[in-house]
Order: C-alpha cells, then sequence, then structure tokens
C-alpha cells in the first residue's frame, strides 16, 4: 500500500506529441500521481495546449535534448515536494496504466530505482522497436554486464525512482544518454534496482526521433555505448540515501 507521505510526480517528456499525449494523460491513474509535469519543450504542434487541457503542468527546458527534458521535470517534481519521480514518454509506447506496478518497488521500500522493463506482447504482431534500436539496446546491456558485473533486461523509458537517490547520482548528461547515465551511476552507487516487466506497444502517431530512421538509432547507439564506457568508472561523492550495496542483478517483479 502506498505510503502517505511518498508523494509521486510523473514526468514525460514530449516534443511534438499532440497526436499522442492526450491519451497518454487521459491513461494515468488517478491515484496513482500526485503531480504530472509535461516537458513540452520547443514544442510546435500544439502539446502543450492539449497536455494544460487534460490538467498537466507544462514545462519549458533551457536546452534540447531527452536528458534536458528529463532534468527539466525532476527539477519541478523536486521544487514541488516529491518523495518519488515517475519517468514515461508522450507518444503512448509506454502504457501510463502500469505506473501503479513501476512505483510498487520503490513506495514499499524494496527498491531504490524501478525499471519498466519493455516486453512486447507477440498477439500484438511485430515488435515496437524496429531491429536496429534493439540492436543497439543489446550492445549497451551486453557493455554494463561485462565492465559492472550487472545483467539487465533493458534501458527503459518508463521507471521510477527516489528523489534523494536521484540527486545523489550527479546527472550531466543531457542528450539520449541520460537513461544509460542513469541506470550506470545507480548501478555503482549501489542503489537497489528492480525490474518490472510491461506491455510495450508501438507509438500512437507520428515517427521516433531516436529509432524512426537508421541514421538516428546509429547515433542515439553510439551515444548509448560511450555514456556506459564513461560512467562505468564513476564513483559517487558520498552513500546514495538507502543504497544497500550492489547485487549483480536487477531482480524482475513476478520472478521471486
Amino acid at each position: 500500500m502506498r505510503s502517505r507521505r511518498d508523494r509521486v510526480a510523473l514526468v514525460i517528456p514530449a516534443w511534438n506529441e499532440a497526436g499522442a499525449i492526450g491519451d497518454v494523460l487521459a491513461d494515468v491513474p488517478p491515484d496513482a500521481v500526485d503531480w504530472v509535469f509535461v516537458v513540452a519543450g520547443a514544442s510546435t504542434d500544439g502539446t502543450a495546449e492539449i497536455a494544460r487541457a487534460n490538467g498537466a503542468t507544462v514545462l519549458g527546458q533551457a536546452r534540447p535534448g531527452y536528458g534536458a527534458a528529463c532534468w527539466a521535470g525532476a527539477r519541478a517534481a523536486a521544487d514541488a515536494g516529491a518523495d518519488v519521480i515517475a519517468f514515461l514518454d508522450g507518444d503512448f509506447s509506454d502504457p501510463p496504466a502500469a505506473l501503479p506496478r513501476v512505483l510498487a518497488p520503490v513506495l514499499e521500500g524494496r527498491a531504490d530505482l524501478a525499471l519498466g522493463w519493455r516486453r512486447p506482447d507477440p498477439a500484438a504482431g511485430p515488435h515496437p522497436l524496429p531491429f536496429h534500436a534493439r540492436l543497439g539496446n543489446r550492445l549497451v546491456l551486453t557493455l554494463l554486464a561485462f565492465r559492472l558485473g550487472h545483467r539487465l533486461h533493458d534501458l527503459p523509458s518508463c521507471k521510477a525512482i527516489r528523489r534523494g537517490a536521484l540527486e545523489s547520482l550527479q546527472m550531466g548528461e543531457m542528450t539520449y544518454g541520460w537513461t544509460t547515465e542513469l541506470v550506470v551511476k545507480a548501478i555503482r552507487a549501489g542503489l537497489r534496482l528492480a525490474e518490472v516487466p510491461v506491455d510495450y506497444r508501438p507509438r500512437l502517431a507520428g515517427q521516433s526521433k531516436v529509432s524512426g530512421t537508421l541514421r538516428g538509432s546509429a547515433g542515439a547507439a553510439w551515444k548509448l555505448v560511450t555514456c556506459a564506457a564513461r560512467y562505468a568508472s564513476w564513483t559517487p561523492a558520498a552513500p546514495a540515501p538507502g543504497a544497500a550495496g550492489p547485487s549483480g542483478s536487477a531482480v524482475p517483479e513476478g520472478a521471486r
């Protein structure tokens, strides 16, 4: 059961996602979060207006980039007083209805960082992520297993973390490498990680800014791999709040 003292903020990076953001916000379980921040950046297609009409607080960002959007939302969440911060994409590929399950390990004190491990529904057709995007993801995960001895299933966009833990990681990556930096540093800091399977699906509208093109995926893959290599030797300035020491691998929910 969710503790009364745990206040949750949801951050949704959504650059030009007018075709999906309304559905995303409508699908967020009303009792799962206390604040919803949509970081619309320099959107020009009405994303900000739709988000406001659906009750979200709309934010800009100081510089372009996925990481910059996540960090802008995280800072707003911290200023609002959130204890836990969740993230998911604004294209409806991440199921907002899965938020309670992703948040559960953190809210129940079993994890400091929960990752929404993307598992496509075999009955839904082809894999939502193109092959080149999956290959890049797998390269990074293999590197993490080799360098850090920590095996993960995914580097997902849907995740939840305690605010104090996030602040201890001294995040600096403002591009698509933000999630890689987050996960690598969390492992290095000895945070407790949990992986929660979620049903991943094709984006509702438009084209992905990364996996939608081979060039975009190649650039993102290079960024992810270099981030993983760079942060694999990072050392936290002080013990992370709630750290329980590295466990060697994240424990998938439902696999106990």
